[in-house]
C-alpha cells in the first residue's frame, strides 16, 4: 500500500484559548490579594490604565480612625494653650536657657531621639543560629568544634540529623572521633536530643540527663516504645516484672521528652487570610459584601486617547497605544466580570446553605458544584476556579468557599446529611468521650444511627483518619 499526500477540507468546532481568554480565567483563580499584586503590575506595565481620583477604598480600620480622632483633638488642645495671652515670647532668652539646661527640654518626650523601629525588629532565631550560639561556649577541640558545625547545618525541621554520620566522614573528610565526639556536645546542647538520627536515640540522650539513675527507663524506650503506643501496659509489665501502676508513670514521663527537639524552632509563620466575601445579616436577611478593599477603580487615560486621535503620532505608535488600549479596556471588564460572577456564586452558596448560616456548621447540607453550575448557568469549572483559594467571613467563623460543597450521606429517615457534618459530629463524641473507656467505630455507627445518619463503619474510620484522630485503643489512657 502506497503512501500519498492529500488535502481535506471539512468543518470542525474548536475553543481557541486566545492570551486574553488566558488572562480572563487567571484573574477568575486570584483570590484577593493576589488581585491586588495583579492590579497594580498591569498598571506598571499598560501606561493606558489610570486609577479614578477620589475613588481609593478607605481602609483604616476603627482603631486607626479613633487614634487620629485623639490626635486631633491633643493638638487642637495644644494650638489652644499656645493662642493664650503668653503668646509674646523672648524666644532668644528661652532658646537660650534651652541650652544651658540639662537633659531634654520640659514637655519633651525624647523618642525623637530613638532609633527607628524598623532597626529594633529582628527575625524569630533558627534552629542552628540557636545551637551554633552555646557551640561557641563549649571546650572542644578546633576539630571537634568544625565537626559540630558541620552536624548542626545538616539537622532536619525535627532536630535530626539527616545525613548518615558515615557519609559525612566520607564526603567532608572529617575526622571519625571527631565527628563522634562533635555528635555527643550537639546532642547534649539545648534542646536536649538535637542531632539524633532515630526516634530512641533522641528519647535516650532526654532520658540520660533527666534520669540519669534509673536504667528501667532506658530499656523501656529501647524495647518497649511500641507497647507503649498500643497501651500494652500488662504485656510491659510481665516482661520487666514490675507493677503495672510503675508502667503506667513511666508513661507519664515519656510523654513529657520532646521527640522532635527542632519543634519550636520550625514553626512555619502565620499566614494571614483576606477573605474575598463578607457575609452579615441585617434583620432578618442575609446580605453578601465583596471585599474591595485597597483595589483601586480602574479607567482608561483620556491622554493616550487624544495621542491615538492625534494626527502627529506615526503609525507604530498609534498601534502600540490601540493594543495597549484593548489590554486595558479587556482586564477592567475582566475585573468587573469577575466580581460579579464571585458575588452570583457566593449569593447561591448563601441560599443553599441558609441553615448553615443560622445555626453553624452543624447543619450544612449536600452540595456539589453542578448544583451551582446549573442554577447560574454557567461551567463546572466556572465555579471550581471562583470557589478556589477564596474565603468568606460570616459569624460563625472564616470558611474557604470550597468547605460548602460535601458529598452527602444517606439517612436513616428524610433527606441525606453533609459529610463535613458528619465529620464534625464524630469529632465532637470523641472529645466528650470518656478517655478510660473511648468509643469504637463501632459504637460511634451505634449512636449516629441514633441521630438519623446511616453510616458504615469503614466510612467511621476513614472520617477519623482524615480529621487525624486515632484508633480507640490508641486513644485510651489510664495515666
Amino acid at each position: 500500500m502506497g503512501l500519498e499526500i492529500k488535502q481535506n477540507l471539512r468543518l470542525q468546532q474548536q475553543l481557541a484559548i486566545t492570551p486574553q481568554l488566558q488572562q480572563a480565567i487567571k484573574l477568575l483563580q486570584l483570590n484577593h490579594l493576589e488581585l491586588l499584586e495583579q492590579v497594580q503590575q498591569e498598571m506598571l506595565e499598560n501606561p493606558t490604565l489610570e486609577e479614578v481620583p477620589d475613588t481609593a477604598v478607605d481602609t483604616t480600620s476603627d482603631a486607626e480612625r479613633a487614634l487620629e480622632t485623639q490626635a486631633a483633638e491633643v493638638n487642637r488642645d495644644v494650638e489652644d494653650q499656645n493662642d493664650g495671652p503668653g503668646d509674646d515670647v523672648d524666644w532668644n532668652k528661652y532658646l537660650d536657657g534651652q541650652g544651658s539646661s540639662e537633659g531634654p527640654p520640659r514637655g519633651a518626650s525624647g523618642l525623637e531621639e530613638l532609633p527607628p523601629i524598623e532597626t529594633n525588629l529582628v527575625g524569630r532565631e533558627s534552629l542552628a543560629e540557636h545551637l551554633e550560639w552555646q557551640l561557641q561556649m563549649q571546650s572542644c577541640t578546633d576539630g571537634e568544634r568544625a565537626a559540630a558545625m558541620l552536624i548542626i547545618r545538616n539537622l532536619d525541621d525535627r532536630g535530626w540529623l539527616s545525613v548518615a554520620v558515615d557519609d559525612l566522614v566520607a564526603d567532608q573528610a572529617v575526622d571519625r572521633e571527631d565527628l563522634d565526639g562533635a555528635l555527643d556536645i550537639v546532642q547534649h546542647l539545648d534542646p536536649l536530643g538535637c542531632g539524633a538520627r532515630d526516634l530512641e536515640e533522641c528519647l535516650l540522650v532526654q532520658v540520660g540527663i533527666i534520669y540519669p539513675d534509673d536504667p528501667t527507663f532506658v530499656v523501656l524506650i529501647r524495647n518497649h516504645l511500641g507497647d507503649f503506643e498500643k497501651r500494652n501496659y500488662a504485656g510491659i509489665a510481665r516482661a520487666l516484672q514490675i507493677d503495672l501502676e510503675d508502667v503506667i508513670e513511666y508513661h507519664r514521663m515519656l510523654k513529657v521528652l520532646e521527640p522532635w527537639p527542632g519543634r519550636d524552632y520550625t514553626a512555619a509563620e502565620p499566614q494571614y487570610i483576606s477573605p474575598d466575601v463578607h457575609v452579615f445579616k441585617i434583620g432578618e436577611e442575609w446580605q453578601v459584601l465583596q471585599n474591595e478593599d485597597g483595589l483601586p477603580k480602574l479607567r482608561i487615560s483620556k491622554h493616550y486617547k487624544q495621542i491615538l486621535q492625534g494626527k502627529d503620532s506615526t503609525r507604530a505608535e498609534r498601534d502600540y497605544i490601540k493594543e495597549r488600549l484593548n489590554s486595558a479596556d479587556f482586564l477592567i471588564k475582566s475585573i468587573y466580570k469577575r466580581q460579579n460572577t464571585i458575588g452570583r456564586v457566593m449569593r447561591c452558596i448563601l441560599k443553599r446553605q441558609c441553615d448553615f448560616f443560622d445555626h453553624g456548621p452543624d447543619q450544612l447540607r449536600p452540595m456539589v458544584l453542578r448544583d451551582v453550575a446549573d442554577e447560574l448557568g454557567i461551567h463546572e469549572s466556572t465555579v471550581s476556579r471562583v470557589t478556589s483559594n477564596k474565603y468568606v467571613q460570616c459569624p460563625q467563623g472564616i470558611f474557604e468557599l470550597k468547605f460548602f460543597f460535601n458529598n452527602g450521606v444517606n439517612a436513616v429517615h428524610g433527606e441525606q446529611v453533609a459529610a463535613e457534618a458528619v465529620k464534625r459530629r464524630i469529632k465532637k463524641m470523641i472529645a466528650a468521650e470518656d478517655p478510660t473507656n473511648p468509643l469504637s467505630d463501632d459504637a460511634v455507627v451505634r449512636v449516629l444511627q441514633k441521630e438519623n445518619v446511616d453510616i458504615a463503619r469503614r466510612t467511621v474510620a476513614k472520617y477519623r483518619e482524615a480529621m487525624g484522630i486515632l484508633p480507640s485503643s490508641k486513644r485510651r489512657n489510664v495515666c
